[in-house]
């Protein structure tokens, strides 16, 4: 016989629910305590790695770490010295590897005066590879009185003020004159190593009008090229060169402009010599080119007087 039964002693909804529940919710909440000490951690983490009093627990424990950098590979390097590469590198051998920043790195090395681009590559446990891109300086260019290092292309090489052992390297780098100097540059450079007797002697192009060159030699003498025949005057010169070594005298300009003639202006006579008066030479007539040179002012002013000498 059954026993009449209570409606208050009835569980109610909630518990029974609870009760179906308890098992998802055990791991509900032990997620709940781990995420809690996680952020615990991990703010703690941030103010013991920010804050200076920690600073010599953190190197011993940084120490204690495994994972070191055994060896820094660097190729590439021609231009970029030891000591600016290492800072931006910013870590050394015995270094934290995983402590290595590589993007950071790279951003930095980019950054260094001759670098173009950088190629760093992290490589466990132990290895930093550093490929560096450099940008070459090509010649030194002179416009409107100011010096920079440019490139092949004509782009200009940011330097270190040019000072020091740079300044010792610039020193060997042809130099160039005049507002387009520096993307015609490359194409002259070239004809003149095709002709080694010639550019020993050359210290500076200067470019004229923005359509040809004037080339001065170590001697001080002005050789005055045409205008897009440069290879064939640079041959016919270090023909000359060969053959009386024209380079070597003391004179003030060659002009070979003119395809069919080469004219010699020697040094005008001292002022006790007599003797062009006396053969009864008449002044030069105005520049048959019609390019008339700064850097050639007697082809504009006949009273100097000078000698000319047909080779």
């Amino acid at each position: 016989m059954r026993r009449p039964t209570d409606s208050s002693d009835r569980p109610s909804r909630l518990s029974i629910f609870l009760r179906r529940q308890k098992r998802l919710l055990r791991p509900l909440l032990l997620v709940l305590v781990l995420l809690g000490l996680g952020v615990g951690c991990v703010t703690a983490f941030r103010h013991f790695g920010s804050d200076p009093r920690f600073a010599p627990l953190r190197g011993r424990i940084i120490n204690m770490l495994p994972l070191r950098i055994t060896e820094i590979d660097v190729t590439g390097c021609v231009l970029t010295s030891e000591p600016s590469l290492q800072q931006a590198l910013g870590v050394r051998t015995g270094d934290f590897i995983l402590g290595f920043s590589v993007a950071a790195a790279r951003e930095r090395i980019d950054a260094l005066p001759f670098v173009d681009h950088s190629v760093v590559e992290r490589h466990l446990p132990g290895t930093i590879i550093i490929h560096l891109f450099e940008r070459r300086p090509f010649a030194v260019w002179q416009n409107h009185g100011h010096f920079m290092l440019i490139d092949r292309e004509g782009n200009q090489v940011r330097d270190q003020g040019m000072t020091g052992k740079d300044a010792e390297a610039f020193m060997q780098l042809p130099l160039v004159v005049g507002p387009d100097a520096n993307t015609a540059a490359a194409a002259l450079i070239d004809e003149l190593s095709a002709q080694p007797e010639v550019r020993s002697h050359v210290v500076a192009a200067s470019r004229v009008g923005q359509r040809r060159w004037n080339l001065t030699l170590r001697n001080g003498t002005t050789v005055l090229l045409p205008e897009g025949q440069e290879v064939a005057a640079l041959k016919r010169l270090a023909q000359l060169q060969e053959n009386i070594k024209i380079l070597d005298r003391p004179v003030i300009a060659i002009d070979m402009r003119l395809p069919d003639r080469l004219i010699v202006r020697e040094a005008p006579p001292a002022p006790n010599d007599n003797t062009d008066r006396d053969r009864g030479d008449t002044p030069p007539q105005a520049d048959p080119t019609g390019d008339q040179d700064p850097s050639a002012p007697w082809l504009s002013s006949p009273q100097t007087g000078p000698r000319r000498r047909r080779a």
